[in-house]
């Protein structure tokens, strides 16, 4: 096994533990999120970013909440939309 190889199969593993951690730090939130370390210190210092900071200096990132954040504003399909007026139109139809 090569080096290449070997790196490929680590980083696997690192991503494995990774997905299993409720409670991620500072450099795990930002590779989770794929956010770089500047952008996530403007986030946090903004409070645009749902974090904690147990002693005031260290961040760590609840994993859920950071999903949550990261799938807010949904942009519905057409299909998505379409569906929602036909339901809708049917539900509020006048007799």
């Amino acid at each position: 096994m090569n080096i290449i190889e070997l790196n490929q199969r680590f980083d696997k593993l690192e991503k494995l533990l990774l997905s299993n951690k409720t409670v991620l730090t500072f450099e795990e939130g930002c590779e989770y999120t794929s956010i770089k370390p500047s952008y996530m210190y403007k986030l946090t210092s903004t409070k645009s970013i749902p974090h904690s900071k147990p002693n005031g200096k260290v961040i760590f990132f609840n994993k859920e909440k950071l999903e949550s954040w990261m799938l807010q504003n949904e942009i519905k399909s057409k299909q998505d939309i379409e569906s929602e007026a036909l339901s809708y139109t049917l539900k509020n139809r006048k007799s």
